[in-house]
């Protein structure tokens, strides 16, 4: 029984560095030239010749809100001036009071307040907005004021909202994942090739894209202040995109030095 002979191995593609020539040298059969055929270059120039891979990389990054705003408004009507100024100052001194004890700091409170005459009676109305950056901490303490205050204390759902500052991070930093993810696929494909990736090129940001996050229409049919803390915070989530293109130039193995 005669064994079948494998057959030989052909190659289909060599990769090497290639170079115009000019339409004077690419003759084709019958004498005919091939504008912008390219043939490979000699051994000499292929050794100074610049390989590169190119590629793409993307991302996507979400950031919850950095900051959340809560309105308390304090208000009074009384005939006598001086006993609805006295009933708005005397809860007004305690939320503050509170405030402070909670470890919220004085500049992340804004106090002001309005005196005006209705009709026969005096009417007084004070706001106190805070700037909350740990938002569990909010929750408590909005829980604590109503559980303690009146009626006459109002306080309005929070309005969660990113800073400039936070913004700005969440775009530099898709933009850096998008540059990794390209240098990891171009060092995946150097290695498969057995070769090495060398320095970047060119590296260009091609594409950003940005937009809040959004709940489903069930729940956006309804009003924003039935929206639970969690939806909200959903809600006013920056989404991040960037896509990348990088050139990086392609070296070969390097060869081993056998030791004697």
């Amino acid at each position: 029984m005669s064994l079948q002979k494998t057959p030989p191995t052909r190659v289909f593609v060599e990769l090497v560095p290639w170079a115009d020539r000019g339409p004077a040298n690419n003759l084709v059969s019958g004498g005919e030239t091939l504008p912008g055929l390219r043939h490979p270059l000699s051994s000499t120039q292929a050794q100074t010749a610049t390989r590169e891979v190119h590629v793409s990389g993307t991302s996507e990054l979400s950031g919850g809100p950095d900051r959340a705003q809560v309105v308390m408004r304090v208000s009074s009507t009384k005939e006598a001036a001086a006993e609805a100024k006295k009933s708005v100052c005397r809860r007004l001194d305690y939320i503050t009071q509170s405030l402070q004890q909670q470890g919220v700091q004085a500049e992340n409170i804004t106090v002001t307040k309005d005196f005006r005459r209705v009709e026969n009676a005096y009417h007084m109305e004070a706001e106190v907005c805070i700037t909350f950056t740990e938002f569990g901490k909010m929750q408590n303490i909005c829980n604590f004021l109503v559980e303690k205050l009146d009626s006459s204390v109002v306080i309005s759902p929070p309005q969660f909202y990113h800073t400039p500052g936070s913004v700005e991070n969440l775009r530099r930093q898709a933009c850096l994942v998008a540059v990794e993810n390209a240098w990891r696929k171009a060092q995946e494909v150097c290695n498969l090739v057995g070769q090495t990736l060398g320095k970047p090129l060119l590296i260009k940001e091609e594409e950003t894209k940005e937009w809040e996050g959004q709940i489903d229409d069930h729940q956006s049919s309804r009003l924003s202040s039935s929206l639970t803390v969690q939806q909200k915070i959903k809600s006013a989530t920056i989404h991040a995109a960037s896509k990348v293109f990088i050139t990086f130039e392609v070296k070969g193995k390097e060869k081993r030095k056998k030791h004697l």
